[in-house]
């Protein structure tokens, strides 16, 4: 009788690893737009612009590997919110969503377009699970006007300075960043700060934090050209002084417009991703019609602590 050797502990925390690890996406992942993901627990969770629904509705998607995705359902409707109306604006639409958790309950924050006939508005909606169901605040978080556009938010939750949470939001026709410390109910503001406006800065503003270091980071360029590209800045705390360091994402033969991101870490290997949108398509004239299509790749930093040029993929690669 032959018995299988044992296994050793090196052996079994490296069997370990590769079951944390998740492989990069098979790319794309995903129909849509504009995905914002979150980790909750050992689960990533992405709440994009919805591509192929008639009504203006968000819905969550749940993934353990970032590479398959399952839709949890419906989980705002903007019919269904009575101050969105209020504008009588004969269409809105349902853009840019994110999510914030703080003390248990979790936050989603998302984009009433379009900036014309009336203004755009973010709402803000809570619930106690990231598959919903929410419910909304009951009037807006902030609303567009005077050259700005109140669209993409973003809400960063700072484990150095006591907890606090900061809102970012803004850009596109405007081109403008607001930043703003949340109130402590997280659906209101406490107050807004002045802050210089970034290099290349369009819109779709993310907040990440690795080691000391704040990364915002960004869109430049319009939404349907092969111009719509990433760029990001580094800060010595959430709200600035940025020192701008380039462009990170950009076209190039097989794929167009690539921006609209947000970044994630896997909190086992402690690797970071970007989850962004892009256009299928070799054309280089704008604009681009149809459908975007969301896809990951995987974030290498140097040892300075910049990141390095991300390189769109297809299929599985690793």
């Amino acid at each position: 009788m032959i018995t299988a050797a044992p296994v050793v502990p090196v052996m079994r925390l490296y069997l370990a690893l590769i079951l944390l690890a998740p492989p990069l996406a098979a790319n794309p992942v995903m129909d849509g737009a504009d995905p914002h993901a979150s980790v909750v627990g050992k689960t990533y969770w992405l709440y994009p612009t919805e591509a192929s629904s008639r009504d203006p509705v968000f819905a969550a998607y749940r993934s353990t590997d970032l590479r398959s995705w399952k839709r949890e359902g419906v989980i705002l409707e903007l019919d269904k919110v009575p101050w969105v109306k209020a504008d009588g604006a004969p269409w809105h639409g349902a853009w840019a969503p994110a999510l914030a958790e703080k003390k248990g309950k979790f936050y989603f924050y998302y984009s009433v377009g379009p900036q014309n006939p009336t203004p755009s508005r973010i709402g803000v909606a809570v619930g106690k699970s990231p598959s919903g169901p929410f419910t909304d605040s009951g009037k807006p978080l902030l609303t567009g006007g005077d050259g700005f556009e109140a669209i993409d938010p973003m809400v960063f939750t700072d484990p150095s300075f006591g907890g606090k949470s900061w809102f970012y939001a803004g850009g596109s026709a405007g081109a403008k960043l607001r930043v703003f410390e949340m109130a402590d109910d997280m659906v209101s503001f406490k107050r807004e700060v002045n802050v210089e406006q970034p290099q290349h800065f369009t819109e779709g503003a993310f907040m990440h934090l690795r080691g000391k270091i704040y990364y915002l980071s960004y869109s430049d360029g319009k939404w349907n050209d092969s111009s719509y590209s990433v760029h990001y800045a580094t800060a010595p705390s959430p709200t600035g002084p940025w020192s701008y360091r380039g462009k990170i994402l950009g076209s190039d033969d097989k794929h167009q417009g690539p921006g609209h991101h947000s970044f994630v870490e896997n909190p086992a290997t402690k690797e970071w991703f970007i989850i962004y949108h892009r256009w299928e398509t070799t054309r280089k004239d704008p604009p681009f019609r149809g459908g975007r299509k969301i896809a990951v790749e995987k974030v290498e930093y140097d040892n300075k602590g910049l990141i390095q040029p991300i390189k769109m993929t297809d299929g599985r690669a690793r």
